[in-house]
């Protein structure tokens, strides 16, 4: 039978803590807007992906992740695998109280909970496109579902960094800053082959290669500037290897949403990518380092239904 409230998933570790310290903030917040929910905290890791498929399966079609980018990851995972409703028949929502929160960033909700929570009970919905990725862990192929953009190179290096620090129980904001200085002087560039719809567009040492539905990636770098979440298209940034100082001057435009123009950029857009390299290199997934290359992406068009912004406080990507 099917319910008509929220079904709020907490990541109590996101953001270093931050889902925890701020949930009664934004549970009272939740109360006063008059919106009817149940709440569910994860205990470990892919215990969002179940908590979501229990709640489908419940009856549960409005689904709100509190937590990060890794949280929205694992709830859109457990919308997909779910076998009871079409996945875009299921509301998504998003409280930001992570790390990066990039893909609530893409959307215009990042900047404080006021507006994620009027934008829930406004309920506008709008529906975006996915992505799937074919990659492999511990030599077995294994698949995923992305919500925001996927990585390689330096980018899968730095959230390898920074999730093995966070599974080593450190804690604090300086984490993700700390990865990023760490890895781009151990970073050792590999040969990388990239094809885009077939097409082989970039052989050579990479520093960064990064598919995205979204404008965001990295912690704000505005990697994308032109992605859109609706275009049936991944944009795809390869960044070259170069000087270490070159490449830190690059970050920081990248920083501000400069720095495309460099001949050591190159952009594309297309609807299946394929990433190899020799020697084999991860892959990040949303904010997560899940496997190894070679990954295939593909393209969903318009699969998840996302809660978005309405009228003058919405954010279309620019």
């Amino acid at each position: 039978m099917e319910k008509s409230g929220w079904a709020v998933i907490v990541n109590p570790k996101a953001g270093s803590g931050r889902g925890l310290a701020d949930w009664p903030v934004i549970s009272n917040a939740m109360f006063r807007s008059g919106l009817e929910f149940v709440c569910y905290f994860t205990e470990h890791k892919y215990h969002t992906v179940e908590l979501t498929v229990s709640a489908v399966k419940d009856g549960y079609r409005k689904i709100v992740a509190v937590g990060g980018d890794g949280t929205l990851h694992e709830v859109v995972n457990g919308i997909f695998l779910q076998q009871y409703v079409p996945a875009d028949s299921i509301t998504i929502g998003v409280i930001p109280t992570g790390t990066g929160n990039d893909r609530a960033r893409g959307a215009g909700l990042h900047s404080g909970y006021a507006g994620a929570i009027k934008a829930l009970c406004e309920c506008n919905t709008k529906l975006q496109d996915a992505g799937v990725a074919e990659y492999t862990e511990s030599g077995v192929r294994h698949t995923r579902y992305i919500v925001n953009a996927a990585g390689a190179g330096f980018v899968a290096l730095v959230n390898s960094k920074y999730n093995w620090l966070k599974d080593e129980g450190k804690r604090g904001r300086w984490l993700y800053f700390y990865s990023k200085i760490a890895s781009l002087f151990r970073y050792r560039a590999g040969r990388y082959v990239i094809k885009a719809d077939g097409k082989r567009v970039f052989k050579g040492r990479l520093f960064v290669a990064s598919a995205g539905i979204g404008v965001y990636s990295g912690g704000g770098l505005i990697a994308l500037p032109d992605a859109l979440f609706d275009d049936s298209l991944f944009d795809l940034l390869v960044v070259r290897m170069t000087w270490r100082l070159r490449l830190m001057f690059l970050m920081k435009e990248l920083q501000k949403g400069n720095g495309l123009k460099s001949r050591k950029v190159l952009r594309i857009k297309a609807s299946e990518i394929v990433i190899e390299s020799y020697p084999g290199g991860k892959v990040e997934m949303d904010g997560e380092a899940l496997g190894f290359l070679p990954v295939r992406l593909k393209i969903i068009p318009k699969a998840l239904r996302f809660v978005e912004l309405s009228t003058e406080g919405q954010h279309r990507q620019q």
